[in-house]
């Protein structure tokens, strides 16, 4: 029954990931319809670092096996969402 419990902690650092980096995105996004982008930045950083930081933390309760299958499930987010929403090449389009 461990073998669940580190599959579900990889599904929740993808999660995490998935709302940390898919937040990084929108807020670059947001930044040309931005006059003052400076608070937006440091908001989205520092909303986007509590929330992981509080999974995180509720996964090392779990113990560090927990905490590291998370953080693989991070880094694979973080890859797909890199993919996803890589920016086009000048001279193509999807």
């Amino acid at each position: 029954m461990a073998w669940l419990h580190l599959v579900m902690a990889v599904l929740a650092g993808f999660l995490l990931g998935g709302v940390f980096f898919g937040g990084l995105w929108w807020t670059v996004n947001k930044l040309d319809a931005n006059t003052r982008p400076a608070p937006l930045l440091i908001v989205s950083f520092l909303v986007r670092t509590a929330v992981l930081l509080a999974g995180l933390y509720f996964l090392l309760d779990a113990g560090w096996q927990y905490l590291l299958a998370a953080m693989f499930g991070f880094l694979t987010a973080r890859t797909v969402l890199t993919f996803k929403y890589k920016p086009e090449k000048k001279g193509q389009r999807a």
